[in-house]
């Protein structure tokens, strides 16, 4: 690939030269039988990232956004919800429920840490409720929640009650056992740890979610995100047939192919502790600057991005083009009241499990350098 300014936000991230050149296909029916098996494969081969036999994923055109309004097939006015927030993004999914008629309760946790187990047991035990989301890592703090301990619990003390998971942030880059944890929905969009271009918004459902979907009273009140629209077309691929609902991103999907395969070419467990040791070695490297991540405790510090705050005399208008001046692109923060005062940096896909690419380094080197030149004394 040509020499460019590294892309080290945490999300899109640097894309593999094959993602890309899949992408530069001929203009493509999508109901080619060339295309058809693609999009077949690539349905199982999600399956398979979030380790299921037995879900259902929708692929669909849009953002990771989208899966938040996919929760519509799921709710119905009125419902209770229990939305555990880490962040920004927490906050926002709440939202977008409410706009869907639901009663949210939020369990909140200061920033850089999450809502305790005694909080969980305490909003459970007053409100059955129908939903509860979980933010697995919330961009905005880089706060790994622990997904498997908290459907355990929720499903310990309401087993009717679905876990969804926003996985924006973490599908492809932390660990996640669909079926052995009992998980009801997983949200993921394509530009983050999957290692595709934007655009591509993925939900993975259970068999006891899309009962759910089909035993609901009242009719979807939407009609894009509709799953009676969607399962159709979803089972039809995977049989490899052609369908039409609404018309697929041909290229994207290819992409999303290619590196699903890549991925998947090396056993799961491999990618997920390489991105957890470069992950600690990063926060070492924080540490060592005299410097404090957001997340409050390694327990909770995800593996695909850090954020950090930023020291005295130092400013976030200020480090960021002084990375970028030297080729490497990270982030400022986006917690209300709180973004000016800390960066963040995307440590995902090739840029951790290619070594001879050097971008870990690239970063380390020119975060430490444009530090210093901004007067930073460690």
């Amino acid at each position: 690939m040509a020499p460019h300014k590294l892309c080290m936000i945490p999300g899109p991230i640097e894309f593999h030269e094959d993602v890309l050149t899949s992408m530069s296909t001929p203009a493509t029916s999508h109901v080619d039988p060339v295309f058809v098996p693609i999009f077949g494969e690539t349905i199982e081969m999600v399956r398979t990232i979030v380790q299921s036999k037995v879900a259902q994923p929708f692929i669909t055109s849009g953002s990771g956004t989208l899966g938040w309004d996919m929760m519509v097939n799921l709710l119905e006015a009125g419902d209770e919800v229990l939305v555990l927030t880490t962040g920004y993004f927490g906050d926002h999914f709440a939202e977008c429920l409410e706009v869907y008629g639901a009663k949210i309760t939020y369990l909140r946790a200061e920033p850089g840490s999450r809502p305790s187990k005694e909080a969980i047991a305490d909003a459970l035990a007053k409100t059955k409720f129908k939903m509860v989301t979980v933010t697995h890592v919330d961009t905005s703090t880089g706060v790994l929640s622990d997904i498997k301990a908290v459907t355990a619990q929720v499903k310990a003390a309401s087993p009717e009650t679905l876990v969804v998971v926003d996985g924006v942030c973490s599908v492809g880059s932390e660990e996640i056992r669909f079926d052995d944890w009992k998980l009801d929905v997983v949200i993921a969009g394509s530009q983050k740890g999957l290692g595709v271009p934007p655009g591509l918004s993925i939900v993975v459902a259970s068999p006891f979610a899309i009962q759910t979907f089909k035993d609901r009273k009242t009719p979807v009140p939407s009609y894009y995100s509709n799953w009676g629209k969607w399962l159709p077309i979803m089972t039809a691929y995977e049989a490899r047939k052609p369908a039409y609902f609404a018309t697929p991103a041909v290229q994207l999907i290819y992409a999303l192919h290619t590196s699903l395969k890549l991925i998947l070419s090396q056993p799961l467990e491999t990618r997920f502790k390489k991105h957890a040791d470069v992950a600690a070695d990063f926060r070492q490297t924080v540490r060592g600057l005299g410097l404090k991540t957001v997340a409050q405790s390694e327990e909770a510090a995800a593996n695909g991005m850090t954020a950090v705050w930023l020291p005295e005399g130092v400013e976030v208008a200020q480090l960021v083009p002084a990375l970028a001046g030297k080729g490497v692109q990270i982030a400022g923060g986006i917690l209300q009241g709180l973004a000016t005062k800390y960066f963040r940096i995307g440590h995902m896909g090739i840029s951790v499990m290619d070594d001879d690419r050097q971008h870990i380094k690239k970063v380390k080197d020119s975060l430490v350098s444009s530090l210093t030149e901004l007067g930073y004394k460690n």
